[in-house]
């Protein structure tokens, strides 16, 4: 698997192209899923097993979400990772899924928060959307780094309308924040693999520190902008 480069392929199919324990950290932003989930799991979810190397047991979720990931997707993120080290952006509906997961094999975890000041004035017969999650989920062994204020658990910062409308993604994630995420879970020189690449974001990150990166994004629209905004980036940080 070539570093650097982003892929326009199923990350599905493509992760299973990396090689176990190769990858130093994964930053991404899955598909939301909006859907309750049911069953008889510790959060309300039935399941089943999944076996991964060196005789780990991961577990996976048989659940009712149309949309989302499914614990395959988590199963080959732990697989392809050196310690699983995974940050994933969600839905309030996904917590419940990924807290099973790692409760389950045993990985530590932290809930990070995005509050945006900003939110969208409509709520009707709920609490205002503007909130979004990070679900940390991590191995014994893998660290974490920065500072005092890099890891605070909560970003407050408003809707990054301007990056939406220049990459043309409509959700995309500030740079800062992903910037942060990179450089508190990784080293320079490591790789870091967003399977969710989106409009290229964890690769611009990447590049302003001195990370290598692997991404796969399948909506081919989006991957041509992210290789455009990734070719950018590299021309830019050449020059400087």
């Amino acid at each position: 698997m070539e570093l650097n480069k982003i892929y326009n392929e199923d990350c599905l199919e493509g992760m299973k192209r990396i090689p176990d324990g190769t990858i130093d950290l994964i930053v991404t932003d899955p598909p939301y899923s909006f859907k309750d989930t049911t069953g008889a799991g510790f959060f309300g979810t039935e399941r089943g097993r999944s076996r991964w190397k060196d005789g780990g047991t991961y577990q996976k979720e048989i659940t009712t979400m149309k949309d989302g990931i499914t614990d395959e997707f988590l199963v080959e993120m732990c697989r392809v990772c050196k310690i699983p080290n995974i940050y994933l952006f969600c839905s309030k509906d996904q917590v419940p899924q990924f807290l099973n997961f790692g409760l389950n094999n045993k990985l530590n975890f932290d809930i990070l928060a995005w509050h945006k000041p900003n939110p969208i004035p409509t709520c009707g017969n709920k609490y205002l959307s503007d909130t979004e999650y990070i679900i940390f989920l991590r191995g014994k062994g893998a660290r974490v780094y920065g500072t005092f204020e890099s890891k605070r658990k909560y970003f407050l910062q408003n809707s990054n309308v301007k990056d939406k409308h220049e990459w043309g993604h409509p959700t995309i994630k500030p740079l800062n924040i992903i910037e942060t995420l990179v450089t508190n879970s990784s080293l320079e020189g490591g790789v870091v693999l967003d399977p969710f690449m989106g409009s290229g974001t964890t690769a611009v990150a990447c590049i302003r520190n001195n990370r290598n990166f692997i991404g796969f994004e399948l909506n081919k629209e989006y991957y041509e902008k992210a290789v455009c905004r990734v070719r950018l980036e590299q021309a830019e940080q050449t020059l400087f």
